[in-house]
């Protein structure tokens, strides 16, 4: 099975290059965050046309999360038991971040984590929140049978997964309640699938558009793909392609491409 994770960065912006990456790379399983369209706007019918089931969440122009699937795609679950919502204007309102599906008999997630924007932010609250209700929903998931959960989790692991960890010092994605927030999920029994790099020494899977920081290797490591024992002794190969964030009008992230054996 080859099982893929991409932000995507709007789907319909990136429509053509996406139908061009599914067609060259054929992932059986894709997980696709930040699609920003509605769920009955998500173009099923272009995706169909190469074989893939989809399910879809989203809630309009942020957010949002897709599955596609060419090896089946049963059980789907939008959101999370306990999953919160920013409250806007006092209002709680879960967002479109998270998707579940059983694909080919593995149990797949599509998460996008909220950004947190900056320490001292209720945003920052919110995602701490998430992350901790995340973990409870998990907890019953990875007891159920094999389990990934793949997406744009928001937050660097450590400091080698940064280009240089001195310049976030003070900011959100890298501060100690974040990354106690994924060592919770692995305390779960996940490991960290770490992809190899297509250039340079780190895996780095985003690049801010500005200032030519792609080109100089400027990244961070925040899209993961945390995965069960199980699955992870299926690993064959994982690596970053690199290639898919070059040309014209790319999103600012790139895939994770994960192959297992049988």
């Amino acid at each position: 099975m080859r099982l893929t994770t991409w932000n995507v960065n709007s789907v319909k912006a990136r429509l053509p290059r996406l139908l061009d990456w599914l067609a060259e790379v054929r992932p059986d399983v894709v997980c696709l965050q930040e699609t920003k369209c509605p769920t009955e706007a998500f173009p099923v019918g272009e995706v169909g046309v190469l074989g893939y089931a989809v399910a879809a969440h989203g809630d309009g122009r942020w957010n949002g999360v897709a599955l596609l699937s060419r090896v089946g795609l049963d059980d789907v679950t939008r959101g999370f038991p306990g999953e919160p919502g920013f409250a806007e204007d006092g209002v709680p309102r879960p967002e479109a971040r998270a998707i579940g599906a059983t694909c080919g008999g593995l149990r797949v997630w599509s998460v996008y984590a909220p950004n947190g924007r900056a320490v001292d932010s209720p945003h920052y609250a919110y995602k701490l929140d998430w992350f901790a209700a995340l973990r409870d929903a998990l907890a019953s998931e990875i007891a159920a049978g094999p389990l990934v959960v793949c997406g744009d989790y928001n937050v660097a692991p450590t400091d080698a997964d940064v280009w240089d960890p001195a310049l976030f010092v003070g900011s959100t994605h890298v501060t100690p309640a974040e990354r106690q927030a994924l060592a919770d999920l692995r305390d779960l029994g996940l490991l960290d699938v770490v992809p190899t790099p297509m250039k340079g020494p780190h895996p780095y899977t985003y690049w801010d558009y500005r200032a030519g920081m792609f080109h100089k290797n400027m990244g961070m490591r925040i899209d993961l793909v945390y995965a069960a024992a199980d699955v992870a002794a299926r690993v064959r190969s994982a690596y970053v392609d690199r290639e898919a964030r070059k040309g014209k009008a790319p999103s600012d992230h790139a895939p994770i491409v994960i192959d297992l054996e049988p």
